[in-house]
């Protein structure tokens, strides 16, 4: 998906220190994540195996249509956040949701979970099995690499798991919580959240999320935990002109 939105880079700039939310695969890019970044001063993207995001800088210069087109190759379905004007020309439309962005509040309580362990590369397979079981939202091979996860395991077998992935500056978004379907009404998905949070504040960042406007239980259950809705994201799927 793409990550964008119709406002100027100065917004990023504004004393609002959640402005950089407007744009946040952006402002990970051009900020902690810069290491993963593929593209230029307009458009960037992380490696595949990593995530699928790519992100605009801004919609005001006509260039960003050519310069996307070129980082993303012709025939390539990419996903548009914030853009809601027209697309070009030989640009198809494929289609469209919404989502929403929580934020921590100061009715937030994180805290560490005991039986939570960390997972790493050695995990990768595992990793990529539960979130295929849960379809939390987009997982690589590499998204462990983007932050801290951590999972429960019972009998040997990971059965939970939450983590790290967008990290635009001052915010981490806690992403991927995944909890088998025989393991859960356990409270097990609000203890990962709330470690995940704890280690995110530990360092002096802030913590938010991403959730499908679809979803209202998950939605409900991160409000009863202390995240309260910032804004809602408007996207659309195209395909680039072949």
């Amino acid at each position: 998906m793409t990550s964008a939105t119709p406002a100027s880079p100065a917004a990023a700039t504004a004393d609002d220190p959640a402005a950089v939310l407007d744009n946040a695969a952006w402002h990970s890019l051009a900020g902690p994540h810069a290491h993963f970044a593929i593209g230029g001063d307009l458009v960037r993207r992380y490696p595949e195996d990593v995530a699928p995001f790519v992100a605009v800088r801004t919609w005001d210069d006509p260039a960003v249509w050519d310069a996307l087109r070129d980082l993303v190759g012709p025939g390539a379905e990419v996903g548009l956040s914030g853009y809601e004007g027209e697309i070009p020309a030989g640009w198809e439309f494929v289609g469209g949701g919404e989502g929403v962005q929580l934020v921590e509040t100061a009715a937030l309580r994180p805290r560490p979970f005991d039986e939570a362990i960390e997972l790493d590369a050695d995990d990768a397979a595992e990793m990529m099995a539960i979130v295929e079981r849960n379809q939390p939202g987009p997982f690589r091979p590499r998204t462990h690499e983007l932050g801290r996860y951590i999972g429960i395991r019972r009998g040997g077998r990971l059965i939970a798991m939450a983590g790290e992935r967008l990290h635009p500056t001052g915010w981490t978004e806690i992403s991927a919580v995944a909890v088998d379907a025989d393991h859960r009404r356990q409270g097990l998905a609000s203890r990962l959240v709330l470690d995940v949070a704890f280690h995110i504040q530990k360092r002096g960042d802030r913590a938010m999320m991403h959730a499908a406007a679809s979803n209202t239980g998950a939605i409900a259950a991160y409000e009863r935990l202390g995240f309260a809705l910032r804004r809602v994201n408007r996207f659309a799927a195209v395909r680039t002109p072949a």
